[in-house]
């Protein structure tokens, strides 16, 4: 990563307070209960806004030792779900930064590893928020070039990192 910082010094709120949403059930998983804990719909469980915030607000930023919820990144109203589609939103802390696809990279990733397959996702920057807007959508929703950068086991590592907050 270049030692040439974005934003030098980001303007830090307070995380939420409010309790962290889980995708666990309490449902028991063994094949001898399933009577008892089946649903009466056999449908899949819906997702909502919080679920997903809850799944991307402690993603670290890449330059500083910080959560994207903490730097007004990410917030539950920029996210929006309309049946298996989920729409995210984030906010560069400045027009120019640099770190702004591999955030929307951490956060695709991270739902990419917690949700079903069955939601398709898309992850842009707020309208006007960044000076290379359509550029930078269209790398974070195009499957081939997020493979590739996959593939890439320095970035990889990066991504790992703001997912862990190790060596932030």
């Amino acid at each position: 990563m270049s030692s040439q910082l974005f934003n030098a010094n980001p303007t830090v709120f307070a995380a939420s307070s409010a309790p962290k949403a889980s995708l666990y059930t309490g449902k028991n998983i063994w094949m001898e209960d399933m009577e008892e804990d089946a649903p009466e719909n056999d449908g899949p469980e819906p997702i909502d806004q919080e679920e997903i915030f809850d799944l991307i607000r402690n993603i670290y930023d890449p330059e500083h030792p910080n959560t994207l919820e903490e730097l007004r990144v990410v917030s539950a109203p920029q996210i929006a779900i309309d049946r298996n589609f989920i729409d995210v939103e984030f906010t560069p802390t400045v027009p120019h930064c640099g770190m702004s696809t591999l955030i929307g990279l951490s956060i695709r990733v991270r739902l990419l590893r917690s949700l079903p397959d069955r939601y398709k996702v898309d992850i842009h920057v707020k309208p006007g928020s960044h000076q290379s807007e359509h550029t930078l959508n269209k790398q974070l929703n195009d499957k081939e070039r997020v493979a590739a950068a996959l593939e890439n086991q320095a970035l990889l590592n990066t991504v790992e990192q703001c997912l862990t907050g190790h060596g932030a």
